[in-house]
């Protein structure tokens, strides 16, 4: 009769097991071969794993490994007799004398385990599923944690000689180059690329602002560049604004079409063909948004690998903004700088692990206005130092005609003409940059689109 697929034994070959303890005591040195990729309880039969743990100790000891030695180790933890005792041992060397294939044998029963891994996940994952809990993101999130906790244990890294690097580097497909090419992803913004070369992988990017500043239409034009003008894939996670809202203003901003006149469809029949030129466009860029408003760490971390999955690929995630991020208790507010470093670490493990930079605005505190000049500092940073800590590059936004009024401005600069007045000078200030120069640029703010751009004349600034 055949069984249920819930009552079969899952996957596991003894004999590959027996194969790699019985290599370890003929030939210790196959342990350097063995060790990274085995973990005792990898091993399906106990009595195995106890055996290969047992031989693991002695090697880290920088004893002797063979029969004799392995049924001493066992013996002072009294599983000698557990295992079948010196009969057992003996006899598997006698059936495997030499340790060559002791690394294939050990991927075997390392497939084997990830195989089990996966049905002990998906039997939780289904019980899950049974218990029916009202927030479905907790149990995507719950799940996808399950098996990339399987697949983090099951791969295996190990040294690569140059030549290997060398060789695979010529060998590269056309698909591999476009994919070097995006290593780094563009802001878009010539000097602030010059400066910071631009965004590389892994890397978490913080971006520091007052209050309406611009940094959501900054992060919307970052977004927008790397994802016409690079092609890449760009997740954008709003917990501020909605998708809607985010939408218009990056269609205000590619068209040139003030955005209160987008809203009231008050568009004239030139602004017009510029919005429908400038929609095709924008359809066509690989841009998701997520506009959740309570969105937790775990959460965010659930969606940006299911998104990775999906499109096959991704390149930049965006966050606006970091500090209406949850941890992972949504209870009381006394502990709100151990959440920030909570979500701060959590942001930079995850570009870590998907290969991307992340650009997470943050708030900035007060004290910026009660400061003279204006120039934020790293100690702005509201809520944690550990976001300071944890990022790879800190940057600042700032406007200095947000707080100071022309006339003002012509006061305390006598010396200077009134066309001098900084309107719609934004200034980018990298106070931190782990692997590069830090520095200061200038870009214009154009206010009636919320759009950040380069100091050069453009055609759509003409008179019409």
């Amino acid at each position: 009769m055949t069984l249920a697929p819930l009552e079969r034994l899952p996957p596991h070959d003894i004999e590959a097991e027996e194969a790699v303890i019985a290599s370890l005591m003929v030939d210790p040195q196959a342990m350097i071969a063995v060790q990274g990729i085995l973990k005792a309880q990898d091993f399906f039969r106990e009595k195995n794993g106890w055996v290969y743990d047992s031989c693991l100790a002695l090697w880290n000891r920088d004893e002797v490994v063979n029969q004799i030695t392995v049924a001493h180790e066992l013996a002072t933890r009294d599983r000698l007799e557990d295992v079948g005792g010196q009969v057992f041992l003996a006899d598997i060397i006698r059936r495997l004398p030499t340790s060559l294939g002791a690394e294939f044998y050990a991927r075997i029963v390392k497939r084997d385990s990830t195989y089990r891994g996966l049905i002990h996940a998906a039997t939780g994952i289904l019980q899950m599923a049974y218990e029916a809990p009202a927030e479905i993101e907790q149990v995507f999130s719950k799940a996808e944690n399950l098996i990339q906790r399987i697949r983090g244990g099951e791969s295996f890294r190990d040294f690569v000689h140059i030549r290997q690097l060398l060789d695979a580097y010529l060998d590269q497909d056309p698909d591999e180059i476009e994919r070097i090419e995006l290593s780094a992803i563009r802001t878009g913004f010539t000097d602030l690329d010059t400066l910071l070369t631009g965004l590389k992988r892994s890397d978490l990017v913080i971006i520091g602002a007052r209050p309406s500043v611009g940094k959501s239409s900054f992060a919307l034009g970052i977004a927008r560049n790397a994802a016409i003008e690079q092609r890449a894939h760009v997740a954008f996670f709003s917990l501020e604004m909605s998708s809607e809202q985010l939408a218009i203003r990056l269609l205000s901003a590619e068209s040139g079409v003030d955005s209160s006149r987008l809203r009231l469809g008050q568009n004239t029949e030139l602004e017009e063909r510029r919005v429908v030129a400038a929609a095709g466009r924008l359809s066509e860029a690989n841009i998701w948004f997520d506009d959740s408003p309570m969105l937790t760490a775990a959460e965010l971390r659930a969606k940006a690998r299911r998104l990775a999955g999906e499109a096959k690929q991704l390149d930049l995630i965006v966050i606006d903004y970091l500090q209406l991020m949850q941890g992972e208790s949504q209870t009381g507010r006394e502990n709100r700088v151990q959440e920030i470093s909570y979500i701060s670490r959590t942001l930079k493990g995850l570009a870590r692990e998907l290969d991307v930079p992340i650009v997470a605005l943050a708030q900035l505190s007060r004290a910026i206005e009660n400061r003279h000049p204006r120039t934020p500092m790293l100690s702005d940073l509201r809520d944690s130092g550990s976001i300071e800590q944890d990022a790879d590059i800190v940057m600042f936004l700032s406007r200095e005609e947000l707080y100071v009024t022309q006339e003002q401005w012509a006061q305390q600069h006598p010396d200077l003409p009134e066309s001098a007045y900084p309107k719609g000078v934004a200034q980018v200030s990298v106070a931190k940059h782990r692997n590069g120069p830090t520095g200061s640029v200038e870009l214009r703010f154009r206010d009636r689109f919320a759009k950040f751009e380069d100091w050069v004349l453009r055609t759509d600034d003409l008179p019409e």
